[in-house]
């Protein structure tokens, strides 16, 4: 009986082990089963890094391809269109000014043989709506009775009666014009009437207008140009030397031609 007992318990003893062996090796088995089956199962259970990428993937190229389709059907505007359409880097530009264009004036002929500076001034004023007298600008201009100094004192004295100080004096020093400065004349004439503002010219010598009429002044003379057409190639004038002959055409050529040696406030 002994010896049985003894028997047994060394039976028991050997085989234990593996028995513990064999079912922790089942339970792994199992648990390993089941962690699958619930994966597979519960959609809020946390996943792994390698299952994210992998179940991820397919759907962010299909969000790729569509945004890369999108793209392609939508271009980005190249720097070109934005200037074009981007009000802050699209330049306004100027309007073109009409082809003709006479300002509203009152005409006064000078009072006195030596204040045409003063009478050109004052009637070239009154296109800007400024109302004043030739007796007023005498002092501006610095005139007397040896007349205006030249076109710096005429430019002066119209600033001082127009806001923004927009009158600039251009001279034309030879003895005849040269093509370069009747464009200019043109240009700044057109520009001046477009704004509102009449043209001084300080004269010398002879020139003939439009209809034939031959207008002499060897000591000088001041005129107020109120008006162009032809796009500026022939200007209106206003003349304080005679109320008779108050306005004339003349073309932009013989204008500057009369001109020389002088200038003109525009």
């Amino acid at each position: 009986m002994k010896h049985h007992m003894k028997r047994q318990l060394r039976r028991l003893v050997t085989e234990r082990p593996y028995k513990i062996i064999a079912g922790s090796a089942a339970a792994l088995v199992l648990a390993s089963g089941v962690g699958t089956a619930l994966a597979a199962t519960d959609h809020n259970a946390p996943v792994r890094q390698g299952n994210t990428a992998a179940g991820l993937a397919p759907r962010l190229g299909d969000v790729a391809t569509r945004g890369e389709a999108r793209v392609a059907a939508e271009p980005s505007p190249s720097a070109k269109d934005r200037a074009t359409t981007d009000p802050d880097v699209t330049k306004k530009a100027r309007p073109k000014p009409p082809s003709t264009k006479v300002l509203d004036h009152t005409y006064e002929a000078q009072t006195a043989y030596w204040n045409c500076g003063p009478a050109a001034v004052r009637n070239a004023l009154s296109a800007s709506g400024v109302e004043t007298t030739q007796d007023a600008m005498v002092a501006p201009l610095n005139a007397g009775e040896n007349g205006t100094n030249s076109a710096e004192d005429t430019t002066r004295g119209l600033n001082q009666m127009v806001k923004g100080n927009p009158y600039r004096t251009h001279m034309i020093p030879g003895q005849a014009a040269t093509p370069a400065q009747i464009d200019q004349l043109q240009a700044d004439v057109v520009t001046a009437i477009t704004d509102g503002r009449a043209v001084v010219a300080n004269t010398v010598g002879s020139a003939t207008d439009t209809d034939g009429g031959w207008h002499s002044f060897p000591g000088g003379h001041y005129i107020a140009v109120v008006g162009y057409k032809d796009d500026g190639r022939t200007v209106r004038i206003a003349d304080s030397a005679d109320p008779n002959m108050a306005a004339y055409w003349m073309t932009t050529i013989d204008l500057a031609n009369w001109m020389a040696t002088r200038g003109y406030s525009a």
